[in-house]
């Protein structure tokens, strides 16, 4: 089963050999001695509301903003433990703003147990081979593993992120960059919708990791969400076994029903059926993510100045993806150019034209004829497709 196969990498892959065991036992998020803590030392006041003014002087936040963050903090009387934390953070390289931005996706770190609580985090980041910058960026974008348990959560949220991109490398580079990384559930959304498209759909895990290393977020869906991608893509006639159909469902995560109905009337009022919709769906959803105006003048200039019928489109169309003022309309004109001169053959049609790179399509069309017609390379300047020599 294609479970126990994942079930399998995430073990051979497994992140814990590279922090101490005795360590995960101390990594809940708030411990029992923070209220101990806090009731000794630094500023005591019987006043709730003295903490209002402690997020102003010592964090830098405005009074309003720290009007709204105090409620979380309410109960403490000492500011010993909030003290010890942003010292902590201090010393880890978060300047003010980044403290702020911290303490700003929730209050309660400042109840955080430096020694049990952040400490062992670090260290952990720093296992993974983090520098003190790096640590920081993933911290900013990922604030939520402060209240992560190490060994219940965060490792196995980056084994089953290393098993679906492929490398550490690539998962250590969106844990900096990206803040969605920790958002969500390995056990309520990732392993439920890896389940189901591997074992009920019958994808081949290959294919899913082809799609979530484009689109990450695409796996983190809500489990509901994504069988209601499934039912559309069934409802087009995309087959399963398709190696479209995944592609299809990545374009449906990101195209709503909303912006899809558009899509299927602008091509009805160029004159598709809905049975030439499907089929161009099925041959290349990707088209789909085009901008509704941009989709509208692609369709209108292979339509009424290149001359293709619908049933043309339908059937490719991939030339849908291709840009409009870079390669499209520079191309057609280059063609219709030698064709005035009488120096095209006819023999490459315009949709296998449109394939070649840039300088496949010079060496082939341009450049040939640069002494007897040098417009051809001033058509492709203009584009912005042709520069310097």
């Amino acid at each position: 089963m294609a479970a126990a196969t994942l079930h399998c990498v995430l073990r051979r892959n497994s992140l814990l050999p590279l922090f101490e065991t005795r360590r995960l036992r101390d990594l809940l998020f708030f411990s029992s001695s923070v209220d101990r803590a806090a009731a000794v030392g630094g500023t005591i006041s019987p006043d709730p509301h003295f903490m209002v003014e402690y997020l102003v002087n010592s964090c830098g936040f405005s009074p309003p903003k720290a009007a709204k963050l105090y409620k979380p903090l309410a109960h403490l009387r000492s500011t010993e433990n909030p003290d010890a934390v942003l010292n902590f953070m201090r010393s880890q390289g978060l300047d003010g703003a980044g403290i702020r931005k911290v303490i700003s996706g929730d209050p309660r770190y400042l109840c955080c147990n430096v020694e049990k609580d952040l400490t062992p985090k670090f260290q952990f980041l720093r296992d993974l081979g983090l520098s003190e910058s790096d640590i920081v960026d993933a911290i900013l974008n990922n604030h939520a593993i402060f209240r992560l348990n190490v060994h219940r959560s965060i490792v196995p949220i980056l084994e089953l992120w290393e098993s679906l991109l492929g490398s550490r490398e690539l998962v250590l580079k969106h844990f900096k960059n990206k803040r969605w990384l920790f958002s969500y559930s390995s056990e309520k959304r990732m392993h439920p919708n890896l389940k189901f498209l591997t074992d009920e759909c019958g994808i081949p895990e290959e294919r899913v990791s082809i799609i979530v290393k484009r689109s990450p977020r695409f796996i983190t869906q809500k489990p509901e969400s994504l069988r209601a991608l499934v039912v559309r893509a069934d409802e087009l006639g995309v087959p399963r076994q398709s190696r479209m159909f995944m592609w299809t469902l990545d374009v449906f995560h990101n195209v709503s029903k909303e912006r899809f109905e558009a899509k299927v009337e602008l091509m009805r009022s160029f004159g598709w059926s809905e049975s030439e919709f499907s089929s161009a769906v099925r041959k290349n959803p990707t088209f789909l993510g085009i901008s509704h105006d941009m989709l509208r003048r692609k369709v209108d200039f292979f339509f009424n100045v290149v001359g293709y019928t619908p049933s043309f489109i339908a059937d490719k169309s991939n030339l849908l993806l291709y840009s409009l003022q870079k390669r499209v309309i520079p191309r057609f004109r280059v063609t219709e150019m030698l064709k005035l001169k009488g120096l095209c053959t006819g023999e490459a049609k315009f949709p296998s034209i449109l394939t070649l790179s840039d300088i496949k399509f010079l060496e082939k069309f341009v450049l040939p004829h640069k002494e007897n017609v040098p417009e051809l390379l001033d058509i492709l300047r203009v584009a912005g497709v042709c520069k310097g020599k």
